[in-house]
């Protein structure tokens, strides 16, 4: 069910990918002579419907046996969408590698993408309903300010249906909405969502969408509802506003003369959450005890990026030196709150310390093998279901919770297993011992053992939440994941179950997205949706990575959409890239324009 929903949803993106796709579509002329509707004679919605009839949009015969105001299936308006924007979505669904094995034919996939479980061929289609398939069908853009967006545009937009409203926000930002009744200057008009669509209805709308002008144009300007952009809604008060800082690409950590200035500077800029790691590259970043006895060094700043061994020289001239402890210090002088980030989570470089001493805490694939390349470097994973990999785990957290004075504890999507692991030794006698001598399934994807290793893990997070509330009980376990299908599916990380079982204080779903709208859909999925009414629940957004800079109208935009549909906050992936490590403007420009994203102080979030 899980991948069944991940295929429809994503195939709900059809219309976002492609809004240059049709520009090969020439006008379309038509005889106006050529329609005859009978039923239609006369009212509003005639000139229109002649001009679908004659693209082949409508069939004559089914335009003559209904009213203006018959009521359309799902199936009938599917099939004409499909008709006025011919081969757009079996060719992105080919394009993104995307199957529709449930659906019947091409139109109960369209709706299935576009309403979820609300699609039904037989089933009268609403208004919008109607919208939103039309969107995906026709490649229209997703906007930032969809909510703020309807509700200053409509009088009844409470009544849209969540499913729905990014189509219909985009409809109105398009100008596809019609209302038959006309627009009364000064008043707000009424959508009426919920309200079944009618053949007018349809008719208009797929000709508003239309892309010869001639057709657009035989819908009278005073029944076109306008979109009158609002303005960008006030910064709120109480909002996260964060920054991971690592020790990759990036020296901020590296000594106090970078990591003071930079910490004063996110301080300056409204920033109230930093999250430097304290564990990457099989070393802590804090002077660890506990780090020592397993990998035989205390800490290790520098990581082994060149593959050419641990950097003595360079950890040598930090001498007694402890990041953490001095982060901490200048951090909660300026009111950023700290968060440490076990960054690496299960995961070592194949030929760390750790992996070398501790062979048997690897787990492997299937075939025997224990490497996956991450870019140019090859990764080993702890094995999460060992006793001593799960020990040495809540003790560097107890560590770092007894001794230093953090305001949470955060993992990331490393706090899994990809789903190719877990066929080493340990987990397969583990497995034949709670399935009365039965070994895993070949299939590493297989729902069963998917499941049996995913609740393994939840138990592990379990664990790791009850370490650290002891020990502070007043710190907030943080959580950043991919979106939810992704994360179990492929690192057999049930984010949803940890937080329905209180494991979670604050959610991150990390959306590097380049494209508005693939970012806003996650934004509406039902883990992601469950979880902001549960907890504070943010977005992570990328704001660069080496080789890769990220316009800082992007990232505004991002930010934006993230406001308007009242998530929590965001936080940026990550610090280098806020303005040091960009060609998309200078450092100052895109300081500047941090500023007005953040033009006012806020608190960190909690739920009301």
């Amino acid at each position: 069910m899980a991948r069944r929903q991940r295929q429809l949803g994503i195939a709900f993106l059809i219309g976002i990918f492609c809004s240059g796709l049709f520009s090969f579509l020439g006008p379309v002329s038509f005889n106006r002579a050529e329609a005859i509707t009978t039923g239609f004679n006369g009212h509003w919605a005639e000139p229109c419907t002649q001009a679908l009839v004659a693209q082949g949009v409508f069939e004559q015969r089914f335009v003559n046996s209904r009213y203006p105001n018959s009521t359309l299936t799902q199936a009938e308006f599917s099939s004409a969408v499909l008709k006025a924007f011919p081969g757009a979505f079996a060719a992105n669904s080919e394009y993104l590698g995307l199957t529709f094995d449930q659906a019947e034919n091409e139109s109960e996939a369209l709706l299935m993408a576009a309403i979820g479980e609300d699609a039904g061929l037989k089933r009268p289609i609403t208004r919008s309903q109607a919208l939103s398939a039309l969107i995906s069908g026709s490649a229209t853009p997703y906007q930032a300010d969809a909510v703020n967006a309807l509700y200053s545009t409509f009088r009844d937009a409470l009544l849209i249906p969540r499913n729905t409203r990014e189509g219909v926000a985009a409809a109105l930002a398009a100008g596809y909405i019609v209302d038959q009744e006309g627009v009364t200057a000064g008043e707000l008009p009424q959508l009426r969502p919920r309200r079944n669509a009618t053949l007018a209805d349809g008719a208009a709308f797929l000709c508003r969408s239309n892309l010869d002008q001639n057709t657009r144009e035989t819908i009278d300007a005073a029944r076109i509802v306008l979109y009158d952009p609002p303005p960008v809604a006030t910064a709120p008060s109480r909002e996260l506003r964060g920054v991971w800082m690592t020790n990759i690409d990036s020296d901020v950590l590296f000594s106090r003369a970078k990591l003071e200035p930079a910490l004063n500077k996110l301080a300056d800029l409204n920033f109230n959450t930093v999250y430097p790691t304290v564990w990457n590259w099989g070393y802590t970043l804090f002077p660890s005890e506990v780090a020592e006895r397993v990998t035989g060094y205390r800490q290790g700043l520098y990581p082994d990026l060149a593959e050419t061994g641990r950097q003595t020289a360079l950890e040598a001239a930090q001498g007694n030196r402890d990041m953490l402890l001095e982060l901490i210090e200048i951090a909660h002088k300026r009111d950023l709150k700290v968060i440490p980030w076990f960054e690496f989570g299960f995961m070592a470089p194949a030929d760390s310390a750790l992996a070398m001493r501790h062979p048997d805490w690897l787990t492997q694939k299937q075939d025997g093998s224990l490497i996956t390349a991450e870019g140019d470097h090859d990764r080993v994973w702890l094995n999460p279901f060992h006793p001593e990999v799960q020990s040495f785990i809540l003790a560097l957290v107890s560590e770092i919770s007894t001794n230093y004075d953090i305001d949470g504890f955060q993992v990331d999507d490393h706090m899994g297993l990809p789903v190719a692991y877990g066929y080493d030794d340990y987990t397969v006698n583990l497995y034949k011992q709670e399935h009365d001598g039965k070994a895993p399934p070949t299939d590493p994807q297989d729902a069963e053992w998917t499941r049996w290793r995913a609740d393994k893990i939840t138990d592990v997070m379990g664990r790791v939440f009850t370490t650290l509330k002891t020990n502070r009980p007043q710190s907030i376990m943080s959580v950043s994941p991919n979106p939810h299908v992704f994360a179990y599916e492929f690192y057999l990380q049930d984010w949803d179950t940890w937080l329905k079982r209180g494991y979670v204080e604050e959610l991150i779903i990390q959306l590097y997205r380049n494209d508005l709208g693939r970012f806003v859909w996650e934004m509406g999925q039902d883990a992601a949706d469950f979880a902001r009414t549960h907890v504070p629940t943010s977005v992570g957004i990328l704001s660069g990575l080496r080789g890769r800079s990220v316009p800082m109208a992007q990232i505004a935009e991002q930010v934006e959409a993230v406001r308007d549909r009242n998530y929590a906050g965001v936080s940026f992936f990550f610090y280098e890239t806020l303005w040091n490590m960009s060609d998309e403007g200078t450092p100052l420009e895109r300081q500047e324009a941090l500023q007005k994203i953040f033009p006012n102080q806020a608190i960190y979030p909690r739920l009301n």
